[in-house]
């Protein structure tokens, strides 16, 4: 049986995705041991994604071939719009998150990052832009669906664990792993390159959380 081309690009980015599935911070957070200032330093660098990932997503949707994938990538705008955005601020509120929230500088992985989304956003290329959500949704997924039951019973752990961990994401990371199955082996090249580079910086945000 033939391998799936997003396993391919999974494996192509070892070492970093299982040190990034692995991660002291993923083992901290599911059991609910993590310190309160990764946590803080953590969630306020991961919001100042959503602007980008949102852009990211309607590169999706102004990109994707099938009326059927651009569907499914508008309902995820909406769940990062509201439920997830929501997340955030509850949590900014529990771990006493004020000014800091906007005043401290984006750390060097999270400007990669954000530079990598918008990258691929304006590159009209379906395949990069597929790559970098492919990352930023499977990754959470891997480490999220094996966390330990029962959940921390902090909020602030716990949804966050199962933000990346429920029927409806599950499906969407399917979806995105199928798409990126069908059109990725045509941009193979492109696809390695934004693939590895999304999973590195994956792994140097998790880092950061502690620095």
């Amino acid at each position: 049986m033939t391998e799936r081309y997003s396993e391919q690009l999974r494996a192509l980015s070892e070492p970093d995705w299982s040190a990034a599935t692995e991660h002291r911070f993923v083992r901290e957070l599911c059991a609910g041991t993590i310190a309160p200032g990764p946590m803080r330093r953590y969630l306020i660098q991961d919001h100042r994604f959503l602007d980008s990932f949102l852009r990211l997503l309607g590169a999706a949707i102004a990109t994707a071939d099938t009326m059927e994938a651009r569907l499914r990538f508008g309902r995820s705008a909406g769940v990062v719009s509201g439920e997830e955005n929501t997340y955030f601020l509850r949590a900014f509120a529990s771990l006493g998150v004020g000014a800091e929230r906007d005043t401290d500088p984006d750390s060097a992985p999270t400007a990669g990052f954000k530079a990598l989304m918008r990258e691929a956003a304006e590159s009209g290329s379906y395949p990069a832009v597929l790559s970098v959500l492919c990352v930023a949704e499977w990754l959470y997924l891997d480490w999220a669906m094996r966390a330990p039951r029962p959940l921390p019973a902090d909020f602030v752990h716990a949804e966050w664990i199962t933000l990346h961990d429920n029927p409806d994401f599950r499906q969407f990371v399917s979806v995105l792993r199928s798409e990126l199955d069908r059109v990725g082996p045509g941009s193979d090249a492109e696809c390695r390159d934004v693939f590895r580079r999304a999973v590195a910086l994956e792994r140097q945000f998790l880092d950061d959380a502690y620095a």
